[in-house]
């Protein structure tokens, strides 16, 4: 299983940003999708997660700014960020879960900066 992030970037406060990730290769039975982060000097956080029957979890200081969601047919979780704050810069990570098995992508940097 491959999986494959883009999206992230550059942005200033208040400002906006999508990630995407894509699963390919043996998928038949994918689970929980989720988005964790690390930023600098801190341990990798779980930032949402979204169950196989959809069930959204948020953590607390991004719940009302981001938006998860995934696309099955298309093997493909989304990360909608809105509100963007300083403190949310961070490299993210995308994490997909089959039959127990941990799947993480190549991390994706996004820096919110005036």
């Amino acid at each position: 299983v491959q999986v494959v992030q883009s999206g992230g970037g550059l942005v200033k406060p208040g400002g906006s940003l999508r990630l995407s990730c894509v699963a390919s290769g043996n998928i038949f039975d994918i689970g929980n999708m989720a988005w964790f982060r690390q930023g600098p000097g801190n341990e990798r956080e779980l930032v949402a997660h979204v169950g196989s029957q959809d069930i959204e979890y948020y953590a607390d200081s991004v719940r009302g700014r981001f938006a998860i969601s995934r696309d099955n047919a298309k093997n493909t979780v989304y990360l909608q960020m809105n509100s963007l704050k300083l403190e949310d810069t961070a490299v993210y990570y995308c994490n997909i879960q089959q039959r127990g098995t941990n799947y993480w992508g190549q991390g994706t940097q996004v820096t919110v900066s005036s």
